[in-house]
């Protein structure tokens, strides 16, 4: 039987390659490339949103072009060294680099990073974008916004979220969260998403933001409960559930987006190819 996060990726992601006419078959380009393995690297570890819309990615690819493309989980710092090990790759198109939100968000939050986004890497595609969903523990005595906000309040300090790295749209939803509603909670950062799913299933953290899809089947089946999603309108999977916007926190608007990059001086044949 499928795993119901990965069947329920795989409905959205469908919807949105063919949204996004990824049909990377259709164009008339050469054959040659690709002429073996292609990786496809992804900065985190299995089984969260990136990784997984990345294998759906790595599968449309290799319908489409041929050859074989393979995903590369390569987590740590924030994702960094994932996508290090992209702008240090050979520039022939045999490795590619799976991003989300943090590849965005980070030059601003390090100042440090050991590569530069805009010079390094070669813009291919936008493959997707998600909503994120509050989710809580299904012991956490709260059943709407306003609820929780007045637990966090009666609690400084005690309850923990976990966003899936330092850098990530759920990171940066729960800040905005934090900022918006005026509470005083706990960032536990984690390497990737799967580790928050299994914390949160558990009870070990209180409460996060994960992307819908990711969590969808967890809350119908009632291990956590949402409170509220951003974006201009309420999920169709959770259409009972009210926005950010609905419950009074219109600021908290962070949705992470997916895309696909390679090294900068990736030639400009196998650039077009690999261009949506």
């Amino acid at each position: 039987m499928k795993d119901p996060k990965r069947r329920a990726f795989a409905t959205r992601a469908s919807l949105l390659t063919a949204a996004l006419g990824l049909g990377f078959g259709k164009k008339a380009y050469s054959q040659a490339y690709p002429s073996g393995t292609v990786r496809i690297i992804v900065p985190y570890g299995p089984g969260a949103a990136t990784d997984s819309i990345g294998r759906l990615i790595a599968a449309q690819l290799q319908a489409g072009l041929g050859g074989t493309f393979i995903v590369e989980n390569k987590a740590g710092a924030g994702s960094q060294i994932g996508t290090k090990a992209v702008a240090d790759a050979p520039a022939d198109g045999m490795t590619l680099g799976f991003i989300d939100t943090a590849f965005v968000i980070n030059p601003a939050l390090l100042p440090n990073l050991p590569y530069d986004t805009l010079r390094d890497f070669a813009p291919l595609s936008l493959a997707a974008t998600a909503q994120l969903v509050l989710n809580v523990h299904r012991s956490v005595p709260a059943a709407t916004i306003k609820e929780f906000i007045a637990l966090a309040k009666s609690q400084p300090a005690k309850l923990a979220f976990a966003p899936a790295g330092v850098g990530s749209a759920p990171h940066l939803a729960g800040e905005q969260f934090r900022i918006a509603a005026g509470i005083d909670v706990v960032h536990v950062p984690y390497k990737g998403g799967a580790a928050v799913f299994t914390d949160l299933l558990a009870g070990h953290i209180q409460f996060a933001f994960t992307t819908v899809p990711s969590m969808v089947e967890h809350i119908r089946a009632g291990g956590v409960r949402a409170l509220a999603v951003t974006g201009a309108s309420r999920s169709p999977l959770l259409p009972d559930v009210p926005t950010m916007a609905e419950a009074g926190l219109a600021e908290v608007d962070a949705m992470p987006l997916f895309g696909l990059v390679a090294p900068a001086r990736v030639p400009a044949a196998i650039r077009e190819r690999l261009t949506v």
